[in-house]
C-alpha cells in the first residue's frame, strides 16, 4: 500500500512539474535541477524497494513450495523489506510534497491526502523502526528482544 501512495505521489509530482512555475521562478518546477533529481532519487527509492520487496516473496514462495515453510532468516528478510519499502515511500512522499509547494496543502489535489495517508500507514505496526532492530539483531546472531517478532 505504502509502494502505491508513494508511486501516485510521484506521478502526480511529475503532472505538476510540468506545468507549476513557482513563484519568483523564470521556469517550471521540471526545468529546476534540484527538482529533476529530487524526482530521479524517488523513482530509484520505489523501484529498488518494490524489487527487493518481490525478491524476498518470491524466495519466500519457492521455499515454501520445497519444503512448506519459511525460514527464519526468510521472515527476517520480509519484516526487513515491508519496513524498508515503507520507510521509502515516506520519504518520497515527504520530499514531492514539499516539492510541491504550497499547491500540496489544499484539499482539492492528491498531495494533501497522500501525504496524509502515508503518514498514517508509516506509523502502523509494519512501519515502525523497532523491526529494524530486530532484523539487524536477528542479522548478528542474536535473539529478537522484540516479543512481537515470532518465527
Amino acid at each position: 500500500m505504502a509502494l502505491g501512495i508513494a508511486r501516485g505521489m510521484l506521478e502526480d509530482f511529475v503532472e505538476l512539474a510540468r506545468d507549476k512555475v513557482p513563484r519568483g521562478a523564470k521556469g517550471t518546477l521540471r526545468e529546476n535541477n534540484v527538482i529533476q533529481s529530487q524526482v530521479a532519487q524517488a523513482e530509484a527509492k520505489l523501484r529498488s524497494s518494490r524489487a527487493f520487496l518481490l525478491c524476498t516473496l518470491d524466495e519466500m514462495w519457492g521455499e515454501a513450495g520445497r519444503t512448506g515453510h519459511f525460514s527464519r532468516a526468510q521472515s527476517a528478510s520480509l519484516r526487513l523489506a515491508s519496513t524498508w519499502a515503507i520507510h521509502q515511500a515516506r520519504d518520497v512522499v515527504s520530499a514531492l510534497y514539499h516539492a510541491a509547494g504550497s499547491t500540496a496543502i489544499f484539499d482539492d489535489n492528491p498531495f494533501e491526502r497522500r501525504f496524509r495517508d502515508m503518514h498514517t500507514a508509516s506509523q502502523r505496526s509494519q512501519g515502525r523502526p523497532v523491526h529494524l532492530e530486530t532484523v539487524g539483531q536477528i542479522l548478528l546472531g542474536l535473539e529478537p528482544q522484540m516479543a512481537m517478532f515470532t518465527f
